[in-house]
């Protein structure tokens, strides 16, 4: 048990009440019994409402179990299954006509259109990574991936073969990019030579080469004939640097595994690295020793002789978590866990606000505002409740209104259904709504778990309902207002190793009118920026706006009059049990919370909570309608775990599942199918944290 402290009848764990006071607070030139005090007010107001919104989602999940209970095997009439979910309350009246005032949002945000990252902020070597992934090496990125259609490189040093294809095919983008007047960008002869198509695009000169500007992302030709690459090249050309990663997610929910004051206190600790802008982290590779920190600003030189600069970093946002979970770093009064989510809204917004008011080396919003993503919300009530507790952080912390910025996360079905009620209720503050197909698709499996058995995991994707989730998205943010003011997101790429079938997949997210979508990797930023030179993402939102019907949305994916095969059964088990498996065993046992876990196919997919609240409720609802047996998940994941073991053979930290079934991360996996239908919204967190906080303490 860490030491604790006292602080305006709210008990603090004390490393975290000491990290406030002088690392957060003294710089900010705040009091700090003021601070607690209006601290442990806010709580007093907010930590009510926020289990009255809890209890609300059980009553109403309550009252659709029994509805779907009574009806089943009925087919559902959606006229009647809609006035039952307005007489509930689980769905609203739609908004009348409104636009988002949202104001002071940097233009990452809302007039250009780019690739965003999503990264654990408990990883400081990835987490700089990250921040820095806002200009990409175009050569890097097609030298190292299979995104380049020709041979691998050949071991052993640098394969000028392979350079060569990279440079042809970083000629062509400069072609389709930047267009030369009467020859092609192989042709040139050093950076003297050429003119432009569109001179405007010229912007000026870098102490590495010449930037230019097309479809408001900037480029860098850079010219070194001592280079490698540059003594070869017949321009001397060494690289093609791009502006990749607008936007960075930095992911206290998710991606990371925190359970208690000591990983809230990292994660608050890297925050305040980022934005500070000292943030530092040492490792080895290659046999040397290396240091990563934030990268600097990039200087150019205008045409007129005008000295500017550009920022070096993604432009960052935090995601803190959402409404359900609690957390024992801070207890209250009445002896319960403090809101994670309010904790998180307080103390990451504390941090920010050096950035508001000068104290960073940096800087990240040059508008002076900040950026939290929140998740998980269910409907406008939820959302009303956090700009509400927004409004309570700019009063604590001094802030003018709307300081503070939310991303929406549409990715429960009841916020779905009343997307438009959402936006209007954080109108003011909102600059970001984003969809993600697994929470998505993990909540509209539990909202209707009782209605039968849905259809195979994989045939979720080609579902009325998700094509709609989509398109709605889309057209009831352009409806009000956000194209020009805010992002509309696309979700992840989940194949870092699969870079070719993500530049011929992922353009498709600019073509539904995505002006950002969400990468694996600073490579991936990389490549992906691409699209956004090919696409003006602006112009086609100026044809979209239809919004699809809801009845689309609410049909339920019910799998009517299958009986599936003994293969078929067991194939779609072994593909949720290992998925399962493999993520929670590093999870559990390593605190990651976020990584590149091996497929069933041994394909290595970018896995986070998302993945595993899919999984783990598809394999709950058939269990549920008897589709499979106990014994057979249960056969599903023992082989499973032989599967897992094999795969993490490599990994010395890594414990087997074999023959140790007592393991917390094993309970953990059963405990995710076997009480699936009974948690909440079909969350993964209270399992995964119970069973975190019982391997910590062992």
């Amino acid at each position: 048990m860490s030491d604790t402290v006292t602080r305006s009848g709210i008990t603090v764990d004390a490393k975290l009440a000491n990290f406030i006071e002088n690392e957060v607070l003294v710089p900010l030139g705040r009091d700090q019994a003021g601070f607690w005090q209006g601290f442990a007010d806010l709580l007093a107001d907010f930590v009510p409402r926020n289990r009255a919104l809890l209890a609300k989602r059980d009553d109403l999940q309550a009252q659709i179990d029994a509805w779907h209970t009574e009806r089943r095997g009925k087919p559902i009439d959606q006229g009647e299954y809609q006035d039952f979910l307005r007489e509930i309350g689980y769905l609203v009246p739609e908004p009348g006509d409104f636009t988002i005032g949202s104001r002071n949002v940097d233009p990452e945000i809302a007039t250009m259109a780019g690739p965003q990252l999503v990264v654990p902020i408990l990883n400081a070597r990835f987490l700089l990574n990250a921040a820095n992934a806002r200009w990409g090496s175009l050569y890097d990125a097609f030298y190292g991936t299979d995104a380049l259609d020709a041979p691998p490189a050949r071991p052993g040093g640098y394969d000028e073969e392979r350079g060569a294809a990279v440079i042809a095919r970083g000629r062509e983008f400069l072609d389709q990019a930047l267009p030369l007047v009467d020859q092609s960008w192989a042709d040139l002869a050093d950076e003297n030579d050429g003119k432009l198509q569109d001179e405007s695009q010229y912007v000026g000169k870098t102490e590495k080469g010449l930037l230019f500007k097309d479809n408001g992302l900037h480029i860098e030709v850079q010219f070194d004939r001592e280079q490698p690459v540059g003594r070869t090249d017949k321009a001397g050309i060494s690289d093609i640097v791009v502006e990749a990663a607008l936007t960075t997610i930095c992911d206290c929910e998710d991606s990371v595994a925190a359970v208690d004051a000591e990983d809230k206190l990292l994660a608050y600790t890297n925050w305040l690295g980022v934005i500070r802008g000292d943030l530092s982290d040492s490792f080895e590779k290659g046999g040397r020793q290396m240091t990563r920190t934030l990268a600097a600003d990039k200087t150019y030189t205008a045409a007129d002789g005008s000295t500017h600069s550009l920022p070096g970093r993604s432009l960052l946002f935090v995601r803190n978590v959402g409404h359900l979970m609690t957390n024992p770093a801070i207890t209250l009064a009445d002896g319960g866990e403090i809101p994670e989510g309010i904790m998180d809204a307080v103390f990451t917004s504390a941090i920010s606000t050096l950035d508001v008011e000068g104290h960073a080396k940096y800087g990240n919003s040059r508008c002076g505002s900040i950026y939290i993503v929140k998740p998980k919300m269910h409907g406008p009530e939820e959302c009303a409740f956090t700009n509400d507790l927004f409004d309570a952080v700019e009063d604590l912390l001094g802030l003018p209104r709307h300081t503070i910025k939310v991303g929406v996360m549409d990715e429960e079905r009841r916020t779905s259904a009343n997307l438009g009620a959402c936006i209007e209720a954080v109108r003011d503050r909102v600059v970001f709504i984003n969809t993600g197909f697994l929470d998505r698709t993990g909540d509209e499996i539990h909202t209707s778990m009782q209605a039968g058995p849905m259809v195979r995991k994989g045939e979720m994707k080609s579902s009325a309902w998700l094509q709609a989730y989509e398109k709605r998205n889309v057209a009831i943010g352009l409806k009000h207002g956000l194209s020009g003011r805010a992002q509309i997101g696309k979700g992840m790429w989940a194949a870092p190793d699969l870079m070719k079938q993500m530049m011929v997949e992922k353009i498709g997210h600019l073509n539904a009118g995505a002006n950002t979508a969400w990468v694996p990797s600073p490579t991936a930023a990389t490549l992906h920026a691409l699209h956004y030179h090919q696409t003006d993402v602006f112009e086609v939102q100026k044809g979209l706006g239809e919004i699809p019907p809801l009845d689309d949305l609410l049909t339920i994916p019910l799998a009517k009059g299958v009986n599936w095969s003994e293969d078929e059964l067991r194939e779609e088990l072994d593909n949720n049990a290992q998925g399962l498996l493999g993520y929670v065993v590093r999870w559990i046992d390593q605190g990651v919370g976020c990584s590149k876990v091996p497929d069933i196919n041994d394909v290595g997919l970018m896995e986070d909570r998302a993945t595993l609240r899919i999984s783990s409720q598809h394999m709950a609802n058939w269990l549920l309608h008897g589709v499979v047996s106990e014994e057979q998940v249960m056969d599903s994941l023992r082989r499973m775990a032989a599967k897992v073991d094999e795969q993490n053979a490599g990994d010395p930290f890594y414990e087997p599942l074999v023959g140790n079934e007592d393991h917390p991360a094993f309970q953990a996996a059963k405990d995710l199918v076997f009480k699936g239908v009974q948690q909440p919204s079909g969350y993964t967190e209270p399992l995964l944290h119970h069973w975190r906080q019982v391997k910590k303490a062992d």
